[in-house]
C-alpha cells in the first residue's frame, strides 16, 4: 500500500437523498485529504456492470469503508442487492485471506449492534453518527489508513493508584472491566459564579481497561436509564473517553453518596450485555462461516462430476 495515497472503496446502500450526499461529501473529504477514495457516485459510468464494478474495487483497494446503517445490515444479512452481494465478496476475503484490517465499519446512522452486519460482528470501527466527536474518531480513521497511529510513551503512576501499584498485574483481554479509581488530578474546580450548575463539576475514573464501542454505547444508555438509582440519579452527564468514565455535572459528595453504586451497576450491565452480544454474534459467525463452507464445498463436489 502506498502512504501517499492508499485506496479506499466505500460499501453503502442506497437510501434516501441525504444518505446519498452524506456518502457523497464523506468521499470528498477523504479525497481532499489524499486518501484515493472509490464510490459510485463518481466511479460508476452509465453501461458499466456493476457486479463487476464492485468485485475489481473491493479486491483492489488498501481498504473497504463499510457505511453501516440498519438498512446497510438488513440488506447484507439477507443478502439484497448491491449491498448483499458486496458482503459476499467481502465475507469471502475476510475467510480465505483473513485480512480483517482491510474492512472498517463506519456507523453512519444507528446503534453499533443495530447498524453493523453479521459478516463485521466484533470488528472495531468508527462512530460518524453525530457532529460532536465526528471530527475527532474521522481523524482516527485518517490516521488508521495512512498507518501513522501513534502510541504515547508510558508514563509515570498516577498518584492514586501508586501506593497500590505493586499489588497490579495485566488485565486478561476477557477480564470484565472494572473501575480502578477517581482520577484526581484531572478533576475540574467548579465556576461558582451564581449560574445555574455553577457549583457542578467534572469527574473523571479510570477503568481497568479500554472499552469497545458496544461496551461505551450499553454503559451510556444504562446510565441514562438505569433498572435502580436514586432521587439524586443524573441522566447525560456520563461519557467515556479512552479508558475514562466522566461525570459531567456532578460533585464529589454526590459520588460518594449516590453515584458509586450506580456507576458499578451501569459498568457491570455493560459488561454482561456486551458479553452476551458477542457471543450470538459469534454464534451467527459461526453458523455463516458454515454455511459458506458446505456451499463452496457443493460446489467443488459437484464440479469435479461434471466432466468437459
Amino acid at each position: 500500500m502506498s502512504k501517499q495515497h492508499p485506496k479506499a472503496f466505500i460499501s453503502y446502500s442506497w437510501e434516501e437523498d441525504a444518505h446519498q450526499q452524506w456518502v457523497r461529501e464523506f468521499a470528498d473529504k477523504l479525497l481532499a485529504d489524499g486518501i484515493d477514495a472509490t464510490v459510485d457516485q463518481y466511479d460508476a459510468s452509465l453501461g458499466d456492470r456493476l457486479p463487476h464494478f464492485m468485485e475489481q474495487s473491493i479486491t483492489t483497494a488498501d481498504y473497504v469503508l463499510i457505511i453501516c446503517t440498519p438498512l446497510y445490515k438488513e440488506k447484507a444479512d439477507n443478502r439484497k442487492g448491491g449491498v448483499g452481494y458486496e458482503g459476499h465478496i467481502i465475507t469471502e476475503e475476510l475467510y480465505s485471506k483473513g485480512n480483517e484490517r482491510k474492512f472498517i465499519p463506519v456507523v453512519r446512522k444507528g446503534s453499533f449492534n443495530a447498524a453493523m452486519p453479521t459478516f463485521l460482528a466484533g470488528k472495531l470501527g468508527i462512530d460518524l453518527t453525530d457532529s460532536i466527536h465526528f471530527e475527532n474518531n474521522y481523524k482516527d480513521l485518517i490516521t488508521t489508513i495512512y498507518g501513522v497511529k501513534m502510541k504515547p510513551k508510558i508514563g509515570r503512576v498516577p498518584s492514586y493508584v501508586a501506593q497500590a501499584a505493586p499489588q497490579l498485574s495485566p488485565s486478561s483481554p476477557d477480564e470484565p472491566i472494572h473501575i480502578l479509581g477517581i482520577i484526581t488530578d484531572e478533576v475540574t474546580v467548579p465556576r461558582m459564579d451564581g449560574t445555574r450548575g455553577c457549583a457542578l463539576y467534572k469527574i473523571p475514573f479510570r477503568l481497568s481497561k479500554r472499552p469497545s464501542s458496544l461496551w461505551i454505547n450499553i454503559f451510556i444508555s444504562t446510565w441514562n436509564s438505569p433498572p435502580r438509582f436514586t432521587t439524586m440519579h443524573r441522566p447525560g452527564i456520563a461519557s467515556v473517553y479512552g479508558d475514562k468514565i466522566i461525570l459531567d455535572g456532578t460533585t464529589i459528595e454526590e459520588v460518594r453518596d449516590y453515584h458509586r453504586e450506580t456507576l458499578v451497576l451501569c459498568v457491570n450491565t455493560a459488561n454482561k450485555k456486551e458479553q452476551a452480544i458477542i457471543l450470538e454474534e459469534k454464534r451467527k459467525r459461526e453458523l455463516e462461516e458454515n454455511r459458506i463452507n458446505q456451499h463452496f464445498s457443493n460446489v467443488a463436489s459437484i464440479a469435479d462430476d461434471i466432466k468437459f
